[in-house]
């Protein structure tokens, strides 16, 4: 009995629910679920075609670039600076022939062209101010050889007036303008002369080689100032060309291309190079005035001590700027070159110059090339030995820190 009421009850249930699936209807559809995370997105279309142009913007305003406009005609308004500024190296490091006849040069004088060569065949002289003297021919290449460069007389070392061997026997490209002239740009050739790597503005270093191209001062000098950069950077642009924080020896001596980095690599670093000189006025062939800043200016106490020195020594440049840089002539038996060193501070416990190897000197002057400029076989003075010229200098120090401390108390 009890199993026929439970068959009655499954049977019942199966016929419910068939008969709901059979008769029921879908009802109406719910609110939308929220939305979910979106998708990855799909690979960029097509690039569209351009919108149309915008409206055109307002005029700027108009500027008119500098140009270069020599240094004669600076002279017209700063007539003083100008005629100095022809007297100095800078003007006439780089000069050209004229109508077959050598250029002329306040102070000094190249009398002849390199043998074997006429002055119509020659279209510019490189240097020839002061210590030597290069040529450019008519094609802008340097002449090379045996006889090709010009060394002028040296009164202090008694020698030049010679010719000397320059680069090997073959013609090379001058490839010096970017410090020799102003306005230099390392394209195209000067004047269309293939020897001549680059072209310029104004031949030699104009008043705009540091100032700047004039163009826009000299049409309104009241409102266009020209650049007044009294940054040592400026002149060690030209006047050193390696690393400054060692001074390499060329040679037996300095090589004067990297004479001036001497004060980057000692004390006077800190000072710039118009603190002592005007650049407007020659310093080699000058009375006084290219150097506007004297010793004693700063280092006002070593007059205490001047009554222990020899008096034969004229002057503080001759044991603290010692002639230890060769441009053209030198003797290094006697310690000497033909351009100073601006070395300055004197070790007086240090004889020798140079590294042991040679290739560096120390970043102070030796006794060497302070005082056997002087005092050796060849010089004006008595030769002295190594032990007493170390006694010699010291002494000298000594007596000056004394005198130094006894000021300031």
């Amino acid at each position: 009995m009890r199993r026929l009421l439970l068959v009655l009850t499954i049977f019942l249930a199966f016929a419910l629910i068939g008969g709901c699936a059979q008769t029921g209807t879908i009802g109406p559809a719910g609110e939308p679920g929220i939305a979910g995370p979106p998708g990855p997105p799909g690979p960029p279309g097509e690039i569209g075609a351009p919108g149309p142009a915008g409206a055109p913007g307002r005029d700027g305003v108009s500027y008119t670039p500098p140009v270069y406009v020599g240094s004669q005609t600076c002279g017209r308004c700063h007539e003083e600076y100008y005629n100095s500024y022809t007297q100095t190296g800078h003007a006439n490091i780089l000069t050209p022939v004229v109508d077959g006849q050598p250029v002329g040069r306040p102070f000094t004088q190249v009398a002849q062209p390199p043998s074997g060569h006429t002055w119509e065949e020659i279209r510019y002289v490189v240097g020839g101010y002061n210590w030597k003297a290069h040529f450019i021919d008519q094609e802008g290449y340097l002449i090379t050889g045996e006889e090709a460069q010009y060394n002028l007389p040296n009164r202090w070392l008694r020698m030049g007036d010679t010719w000397a061997a320059y680069q090997p026997a073959e013609r090379a490209e001058y490839t010096c303008g970017s410090c020799h002239t102003t306005g230099y740009v390392p394209e195209g050739n000067q004047h269309n002369l293939p020897g001549i790597v680059g072209s310029w503005a104004e031949d030699g270093v104009g008043c705009e080689a540091c100032h700047g191209p004039g163009g826009n001062h000299v049409n309104d000098p009241y409102l266009v100032s020209l650049e007044v950069n009294q940054d040592s950077r400026l002149c060690l642009n030209c006047h050193v060309r390696v690393e400054t924080s060692t001074i390499r020896v060329e040679g037996a001596l300095i090589d004067h291309q990297i004479a001036y980095q001497s004060p980057e690599a000692a004390k006077h670093r800190i000072m710039d190079c118009v603190t002592c000189h005007d650049p407007h006025q020659t310093t080699v062939h000058a009375t006084g005035a290219a150097v506007k800043t004297d010793c004693e200016s700063c280092h006002f106490d070593k007059r205490l001590y001047q009554k222990f020195a020899n008096f034969r020594h004229a002057s503080c440049t001759d044991c603290h700027m010692p002639r230890m840089i060769t441009s053209a002539l030198s003797n290094p038996e006697q310690y000497t070159g033909d351009i100073r060193s601006h070395l300055m501070s004197i070790n007086p416990h240090q004889i020798e110059q140079f590294t042991p190897a040679g290739a560096f000197t120390q970043p102070y002057l030796s006794l060497n090339f302070s005082c056997r400029g002087c005092h050796s076989e060849e010089g004006f003075a008595s030769p002295l030995s190594d032990e007493a010229l170390v006694e010699m200098a010291v002494g000298y120090h000594d007596r000056a820190l004394a005198n130094t401390i006894r000021r300031s108390r």
